[in-house]
């Protein structure tokens, strides 16, 4: 149980940091650029983390990078970028929070981790607190930027389950610098044809971008793959719901946006969502202390290789 909890803090930093990446991308970087947005957030994490492990992929994980890369950090990134652009901080925040019950669907497809009850009541509990949150009409919102989102929760949510099933392969933060170096490199030659030169950033965006790659990608998602290793899928799904309580909660105290009566709830039953989900019987508990649900290791001598 104290390992759990270990694990699913370690695991917070990662929405609370996405959470405020929103509102930095929304209010200091350009919004012309979401390609070499995504690139210059995506390849300087990866490389600082890569300087830090001194590790190459070795085998299967070079192409299991570019897939990883594909779906976690490059078209994710650049759909991240837009949606921060295009919706208010609070919406685009609270689409992605949606993602709790497709990692449950996908993990319980590729993973056999079928999601117990209070997973499934959490969730909807949280989804319940999401929609209140989202649904207030308070703001307009751009089709645009919420299929953006959309696109950029589903992608994500199939590369976090297929970064859980070959986690235990290899380390997590060597897995993660590649992810970012791939992601980067594959976008950066669609910037380069789209958008042309790369944009002049002045000292603000140039300290934002810092923050965004060191805070909301390095640390971020080395938190969140170590938090997937460790944890069942659905129970780092539901932490992720704090992603939307920071970003409604620095839009009201740094951005100025109004925290209607509704939205407060909603606050309060996303919250009370990640709290249920944690409360997994006792039964389940003891199966997962010799380790994550993932993939069994292959019997030697049955012809059979892991993933």
């Amino acid at each position: 149980m104290e390992a759990t909890l270990r694990w699913t803090m370690v695991t917070a930093i990662a929405p609370v940091a996405w959470g405020t990446n929103y509102f930095v991308t929304h209010e200091y970087l350009p919004a012309a650029n979401p390609l070499y947005g995504a690139v210059i957030r995506a390849l300087p994490a990866g490389l600082l983390l890569l300087a830090v492990r001194r590790e190459l992929p070795r085998g299967s994980w070079w192409w299991k990078s570019l897939v990883l890369g594909a779906l976690n950090m490059g078209a994710f990134f650049a759909l991240v970028y837009v949606a921060a652009q295009l919706l208010p901080t609070s919406t685009a925040s609270t689409i992605m929070a949606t993602s709790p019950v497709v990692m449950m669907a996908i993990a319980w497809a590729l993973l056999s981790e079928q999601p117990r009850l209070p997973h499934l009541v959490g969730a909807a509990v949280g989804i319940a607190g999401v929609c209140l949150m989202l649904l207030t009409g308070a703001t307009s919102v751009d089709p645009l930027g919420v299929l953006a989102s959309v696109a950029a929760m589903g992608m994500s949510s199939l590369g976090y389950i297929l970064a859980k099933r070959w986690s235990q392969e290899v380390d997590v933060l060597a897995s993660t610098s590649w992810q970012l170096i791939a992601g980067g490199v594959l976008l950066l030659p669609f910037a380069a044809a789209v958008e042309g030169a790369p944009p002049a950033l002045d000292v603000p965006a140039l300290l934002s971008f810092g923050y965004v790659a060191v805070v909301a990608t390095a640390l971020a998602f080395a938190a969140w793959f170590a938090g997937l290793r460790h944890l069942p899928a659905a129970t780092v799904g539901l932490v992720g719901l704090l992603n939307p309580v920071t970003g409604v909660l620095l839009g009201t105290l740094i951005a100025g946006e109004s925290l209607t009566t509704r939205q407060m709830c909603g606050l309060l039953l996303v919250l009370a969502g990640i709290l249920i989900g944690r409360r997994v019987p006792r039964a389940a508990r003891i199966r997962g202390a010799a380790g994550p649900a993932t993939v069994p290791a292959p019997v030697s001598g049955s012809g059979h290789r892991r993933e």
